[in-house]
């Protein structure tokens, strides 16, 4: 792509479903729009199994297949994507400077809606085994496990929900949860219960390391913090699902606001402070964590550049 010399209108960082969103309602108003995404187009949405609750889908849709949908409708009216890293964003005057694995670009508004990624547990045998027994993503990975003993860690919605989806596969699994109670709602914990045949659930079981031998996990050793007893899971693989980090490391340096967590400080026009830098979507602090309200905000900041756009240079 030539881009030395070229300055967008607009450079989203990220490609989920608030980019995808974004995208298409600047384009649409020949706004110029480069997105720039390190890895699978459609963010965490992509790698959903299944999304229930985004409206328009009355029998649901799969995450891959929603995600697809919205990068083929931003790509139709014009918007560019990028696979690469963006490793930081500084200014030039007005310009916006993102320097990238692929070389620096050049714009005059950014929205960073680069989402978020998985939380690990920190624990021996994690970083080890990563990939080759520890997973984070139940829709890649878990065919991998037919037949297969797993240990799920966690007691949010996406913990339950990727742990039903994993029944297709695995033989049994034992499901962490390190708190007293679930933390998902009524209704996945109700549909959970269909799979008893399946799924074991330990409460206040923290896992203390993950442990293994010629390149495979064997088991998850624990602790049950109510009785304070050791146990041992025998397993074949581990999946982590225990919550959402925000995607900023590479606005360290930026002048980018970000609060204790990590996540960008906006106001209510969704600008973080710097003129002509914006973000939407889950990496906002205060963001909902949800589908639908994520391609909404990335909707709404569009209309913000379209006007900050407007006024550029004057």
């Amino acid at each position: 792509m030539e881009h030395k010399d070229k300055i967008w209108d607009v450079i989203i960082i990220g490609a989920g479903p608030t980019a995808l969103a974004a995208a298409i309602y600047t384009t649409r108003e020949d706004i110029s729009t480069l997105l720039f995404e390190k890895g699978v187009i459609g963010g965490l949405a992509a790698i959903t199994d299944k999304v229930d609750n985004y409206p328009g889908f009355s029998d649901g849709v799969t995450g891959m297949e929603l995600s697809d949908q919205m990068r083929a409708q931003a790509e139709r009216f014009g918007a560019q994507i990028e696979l690469g890293e963006v490793q930081s964003v500084t200014t030039d005057g007005n310009i916006k400077v993102l320097a990238t694995t692929s070389g620096e670009f050049k714009a005059k508004a950014v929205l960073i809606a680069t989402g978020t990624s998985y939380k690990k547990l920190g624990i021996p045998g994690e970083e080890e085994f990563y990939g080759r027994g520890v997973h984070s993503c139940a829709t890649c990975d878990g065919a991998f496990y037919r037949d297969k003993r797993l240990v799920v860690v966690g007691g949010g919605n996406s913990a339950v929900q990727e742990t039903m989806f994993l029944t297709k596969f695995a033989s049994h699994i034992d499901l962490l949860v390190r708190g007293e109670s679930f933390r998902a709602s009524d209704v996945l914990q109700q549909e959970l219960k269909e799979h008893a045949d399946k799924v074991t659930v330990h409460f206040n079981t923290s896992p203390l390391a993950i442990v293994g031998e010629d390149n495979k996990v064997t088991s998850v050793e624990a602790r049950n913090t109510k009785d304070n007893e050791d146990i041992s899971f025998p397993t074949d693989g581990v999946f982590v699902f225990i919550g959402l980090l925000p995607t900023t490391k590479f606005l360290e340096g930026s002048g980018v606001k970000t609060d204790e967590v990590g996540f960008v400080v906006t106001n209510h026009l969704l600008e973080t402070g710097i003129s002509g830098i914006y973000a939407a979507g889950d990496v906002r602090a205060g963001a909902t964590m949800q589908i639908a309200s994520a391609t909404g905000e990335g909707a709404t900041a569009a209309l913000y550049i379209r006007e900050y756009l407007k006024h550029f240079d004057k």
